[in-house]
């Protein structure tokens, strides 16, 4: 097994915990993941909503609780500290200027392709860029478009596949096609990576996300070429995540049948547990009289069926009435709250059994 590397840093295992927003995961889940030796990610998504005491201008807040979020993780982990920055949000560059000054180990980014982030770099920057992609040919355009026009390629790609939970890279009619794929898409990405590396003599891992729940997954997943994988779903159950209980719950709750593909304002598709809520906005009951943070680029105040920033927020804080929860395609199997520690040690104990297991051992 190829260690998951990420220029000169390196992850004890394989895992990456997805940046999840709004609240999710902010300083006390990535902290708890990066202590046991994975990459811990704070989502800066709604951080201005979140720390709006500190400020009332919205993108300021943003980027106080960011710090605050950095500031609090790096002193309760002395592992590996990434954040997720959306390409979609309207606050992009504040947010990728500050994880640089703040000296974050990591920038990942998606929903939208990151095809300028290595343009925020400094001479002395040590924060290392790793977008988010759903296809080959999106990896082999920011590779080209990075190295062309930065002389910079990726310290890794996520490839994340349309069993993830929240807003997918997919058109609705892609995400149960064979052809899209985690398992078909992934080696996609790994060959076309795979060009770069070996025309530039440097190591891009490719981190496999969405869907992925077991270490059997993660077995899975590193056949098929992935140095490591990303996991988001499988973290909301832990004691450490920064969510509500009662958010906690609704995975614990859930059937299979309850996670359901809804309509985002921001014009993607995306991945929830089905709830009043969401069935209110199929309704027609839930339009948004104004916007009061303008937090995503594509979102059309006059045409969005709801606030996506109030509705999350509002499932972070507890209140399911007025929110929802984004989940993954395998939240429904979520059956009880455990430790960090303990599931990152499940999930190893399991990939080492498989791993054995193919090795006849």
């Amino acid at each position: 097994m190829k260690l998951l590397k990420f220029g000169d840093l390196t992850a004890r295992v394989p895992i990456i915990q997805g940046g999840m927003g709004v609240g999710i995961s902010l300083s006390g889940l990535a902290s708890a993941v990066a202590n046991e030796g994975g990459v811990g990610v704070i989502s800066c998504a709604g951080l201005g909503l979140l720390y709006n005491k500190l400020s009332s201008n919205y993108a300021e807040a943003s980027i106080l609780g960011l710090k605050e979020e950095l500031r609090k993780a790096r002193e309760k982990a002395k592992g590996i500290i990434g954040v997720n920055v959306m390409v979609a949000m309207t606050n992009f560059a504040d947010m990728v200027k500050t994880c640089i000054a703040e000296k974050a180990d990591i920038i990942f980014s998606g929903a939208g392709l990151p095809l300028d982030l290595p343009a925020f770099l400094k001479k002395d920057s040590i924060t290392k860029l790793v977008p988010i992609v759903s296809s080959a040919r999106a990896a082999k355009l920011i590779c080209e478009k990075w190295k062309n026009n930065y002389d910079y390629l990726p310290d890794a790609v996520v490839v994340e596949g349309p069993k993830a939970g929240g807003h997918l890279g997919y058109k609705e009619n892609q995400i149960n096609d064979e052809l899209f794929s985690l398992e078909h898409v992934l080696p996609e990405v790994v060959n076309a990576v795979a060009d770069f590396e070996e025309k530039y003599k440097k190591e891009i891992p490719v981190i496999a996300a969405g869907g992925i729940y077991t270490g059997e997954d993660i077995y899975r997943m590193m056949q098929l070429g992935a140095t490591g994988v990303q996991l988001g779903t499988r973290f909301v159950t832990t004691d450490e995540c920064d969510a509500s209980l009662e958010f906690k719950r609704t995975y614990i709750d859930a059937k299979e049948d309850d996670i359901e593909i809804i309509k985002s304002p921001v014009g993607m598709p995306g991945r929830a547990i089905s709830s009043s809520f969401t069935r209110d906005v199929v309704e027609g009951k839930k339009q948004p009289k104004s916007c009061p943070f303008h937090c995503i680029k594509t979102c059309d105040i006059t045409k969005s069926p709801y606030c996506i920033m109030l509705a999350l927020y509002n499932a972070f804080k507890g209140n399911l009435r007025n929110g929802y929860a984004f989940a993954g395609a395998n939240a429904f199997k979520a059956d009880r709250i455990t430790s960090v520690k303990e599931t990152i040690s499940s999930l190893m104990t399991e990939f080492k059994a498989k791993l054995n297991e193919s090795f006849g051992k």
